[in-house]
């Protein structure tokens, strides 16, 4: 299966240039995340439409915390945070929507899958300066959130594309992404090498299974002589 990279804007970005970068980068990256909490919601609604206008599929866009205005707008998804509704309320508002859910535990993980959610952001990963002086929560942490959460996790923070193998070997379903794409001189370029770090390392690890597969064939019928 491909591996998902979501693009997570940083609320801090000019909403020009948040729409110029979402119209470019848009190919490679399959969710883009609207985490403008300094809008109001009319505002969130004009910007998801806007963006539809500049060509980004509606499908692929998710709308933090807001609900009502993913719903109104027809976005692809929401995305829950912790003081947003629960997963198992918006479930019953909205039955059909694509539903995550920002989680920082393996327990907070499995929960949020109890309750409906489609896939989970388990973060932050590795140290990122969007979460200055908090400890990351490391790749272990993101392994066991994995194990134990039957829904999708999408592993977020301090991920670079060298980082990709790393992250997809726990058994994440992709990544998410702020400043390594938002935040990058050449914006399209960055999301770019991030879809081919992913399918790389997604490559190298089916490599790796036919090759185990293939010795382990050849012990079998050593064996059977």
């Amino acid at each position: 299966m491909r591996p998902e990279i979501h693009l997570v804007s940083q609320g801090d970005m000019n909403l020009e240039s948040l729409l110029a970068i979402a119209a470019g980068v848009h190919p490679f990256v399959d969710f883009i995340h609207l985490r403008e909490k300094r809008i109001t919601a009319k505002e969130l609604l004009r910007l998801v439409e806007e963006m539809a206008e500049h060509g980004v599929p509606l499908g692929k866009m998710i709308v933090n915390d807001r609900l009502d205005v993913a719903l109104a707008s027809g976005a692809g998804g929401v995305q829950l945070a912790g003081h947003s509704l629960p997963a198992s309320a918006a479930r019953r508002i909205a039955p059909g929507i694509r539903l995550g859910c920002s989680v920082h535990s393996p327990e907070e993980a499995a929960l949020a899958a109890r309750e409906g959610a489609d896939f989970c952001l388990y973060g932050h990963v590795y140290a990122s300066a969007s979460k200055p002086g908090l400890p990351a929560r490391g790749i272990g942490g993101l392994q066991a959130a994995v194990r134990a959460c039957p829904a999708p996790v999408i592993a977020i923070g301090g991920i670079g594309p060298e980082l990709a193998g790393e992250v997809l070997r726990t058994g994440a379903a992709g990544f998410a992404v702020l400043s390594g794409i938002c935040g990058a001189e050449d914006p399209v370029s960055a999301a770019r090498a991030y879809r081919e770090a992913a399918e790389a390392a997604m490559k190298g690890e089916a490599a790796e299974a036919a090759m185990k597969e293939i010795t382990e064939g050849d012990v079998g019928v050593e064996g059977g002589n």
